[in-house]
C-alpha cells in the first residue's frame, strides 16, 4: 500500500508538472503569434499549435498552400507583404511543396472547432485536378494532423470514412502508424462490425492524440524560446493596389527571364490537337474528389474560406495544342463546385495567357500575380469582394 500510494503520489505530480507544461506552451504561442505568424517552418507544417494559434488570432489570415507559398522568394509574397499587418492584419502560411487537397482537409479537420466562423484562404493548383494522380502527398503529410482528425468529433461519420478511403490509397505514408492505419480501414470499410471496432478503438486513439498535442506543444515551446525573432513593429498603410500592379506587370521576372515562356517549346502546334487528352486527364483526376472533400470538411466545421486558384499557364498549353476552351471546362467545373458550398472563390481565369502571373510555367506566383493574390485576401478580409 505504500508503494501505491507513493506511485500515485507521482503520477500526480507528473501529470501536473505536464499539464502546467502545456498551459505555458499554449499562452507563449498565443502571446508570440505576431511574430510566428508569417513564418513557414516544418514544425508548423507538420504539428498543429502554431496553426491553432493563428486560428484564434484575430488580425491573422491563415493561408494554406503548395510550394508557391516559398517559391520562388519574392517580398510580393502574402507572408512577407502583410507581415507589418499594412492593412490590419497578417497572413500566416501552411504548406509545402506536393501539398494537396487531401493533406490540407487533414490539418482543417483537426483544427475543427478551432476554425469555426474563421476566415481562412486555401490556393489552390491547377496541377492538381490536370493529372490523374498527385504524386506530393507523401512529403506533406502530417501524422498529427491524420490522428487528430480521425479521433475527433469535428467531422461526421460518413465523411471521415470517404477521407479514409482516399488516404488508404497512399499506404506508405501509414507506415510508421500501424495503429492509424487499421482504424483507417474500419472506418474504410463500412461495415457495422468495423465500425464498432473503430469505436473500440476511440479511447486509445484520443490517448495517442493527446501525447502527441504534448509533443508538439513542447516542441513549440522550443522552437520559440530559441529560434522566433521579435516581430518588426505594425505599420499602418493606405495601399494603392492599381498602383502595386502596375509597378510590377512587366513580363520580366527577377532573374531577367520571361516567367512562363519554356525556350524549348518554340513550335507552334495545332489549336485543339491536345485537348482530348487534356480533357481525359482532367476527367479522371482525383483532385476534384479531394477538393470536395476539403470543401465538405470547411463546410462540416463551419469555417469561412476563401479559394484562390493559380490560373493554368494558358500560353504554354497553346503550345502543347490544348486550346483555351478545353481549358476553360477546368475553371467552369471548378467554379461550379465551390457555388455548391457557397464559399468565396477567385479563380483569376482572366490571366490564363498572361505570361507574367506565373513563374516559368509552373504553379508558382510572380511579383505580379502575388500582389494579385494579396489584393483578393485583401479584400476577402476586410468583408469586400475578392477582385481577380
Amino acid at each position: 500500500m505504500p508503494h501505491l500510494f507513493s506511485g500515485l503520489i507521482a503520477l500526480g505530480v507528473a501529470a501536473a508538472v505536464l499539464l502546467g507544461g502545456g498551459i505555458v506552451a499554449v499562452h507563449l504561442e498565443h502571446a508570440t503569434i505576431v511574430s510566428t505568424a508569417p513564418e513557414l517552418f516544418p514544425l508548423k507544417k507538420q504539428g498543429l499549435a502554431f496553426q491553432r494559434a493563428a486560428a484564434h488570432a484575430r488580425s491573422v489570415l491563415p493561408l494554406y498552400g503548395s510550394s508557391e507559398l516559398v517559391i520562388p522568394p519574392l517580398p510580393e509574397r502574402a507572408s512577407i507583404f502583410f507581415r507589418t499587418a499594412p492593412t490590419g492584419f497578417q497572413v500566416s502560411p501552411v504548406g509545402a511543396g506536393g501539398a494537396s487537397s487531401l493533406s490540407m482537409l487533414q490539418k482543417i479537420g483537426a483544427l475543427g472547432s478551432d476554425l469555426r466562423a474563421k476566415k481562412l484562404a486555401i490556393s489552390l493548383s491547377p496541377g492538381w485536378f490536370l493529372r490523374t494522380r498527385w504524386d506530393g502527398y507523401k512529403g506533406s503529410f502530417s501524422l498529427m494532423a491524420a490522428s487528430e482528425m480521425t479521433f475527433g468529433t469535428a467531422l461526421d461519420f460518413k465523411l471521415k470514412r470517404n477521407i479514409a478511403s482516399r488516404m488508404l490509397k497512399y499506404p506508405d505514408t501509414l507506415e510508421a502508424s500501424p495503429f492509424l492505419e487499421f482504424a483507417l480501414k474500419r472506418l474504410a470499410s463500412g461495415r457495422l462490425l468495423d465500425r464498432v471496432v473503430f469505436c473500440a478503438l476511440w479511447p486509445l486513439g484520443k490517448l495517442q492524440t493527446a501525447i502527441l498535442e504534448l509533443q508538439d506543444h513542447f516542441a513549440a515551446f522550443t522552437y520559440i524560446r530559441h529560434k522566433i525573432k521579435p516581430a518588426p513593429p505594425s505599420r499602418l498603410e493606405l495601399l494603392d493596389w492599381s498602383k502595386l500592379i502596375s509597378n510590377v506587370s512587366g513580363p520580366e521576372s527577377a532573374d531577367g527571364e520571361t516567367p512562363t515562356r519554356a525556350a524549348t517549346l518554340n513550335e507552334e502546334k495545332i489549336p485543339g490537337r491536345g485537348d482530348a487528352k487534356f480533357q481525359n486527364a482532367m476527367n479522371a483526376s482525383q483532385g476534384w474528389t479531394d477538393l470536395e472533400l476539403l470543401l465538405r470538411t470547411l463546410a462540416r466545421i463551419h469555417a469561412r474560406p476563401l479559394l484562390l486558384s493559380m490560373p493554368i499557364a494558358g500560353d504554354l498549353y497553346d503550345r502543347k495544342g490544348v486550346s483555351p476552351s478545353a481549358r476553360e471546362n477546368y475553371y467552369a467545373r471548378l467554379r461550379a463546385l465551390v457555388q455548391r458550398y457557397h464559399f468565396a472563390l477567385v479563380e483569376f481565369e482572366g490571366h490564363d495567357e498572361d505570361p507574367a502571373f506565373l513563374y516559368r510555367h509552373q504553379s508558382h506566383l510572380t511579383a505580379k500575380g502575388w500582389i494579385y493574390y494579396n489584393r483578393a485576401l485583401d479584400d476577402f478580409f476586410h468583408g469586400r469582394v475578392p477582385r481577380s
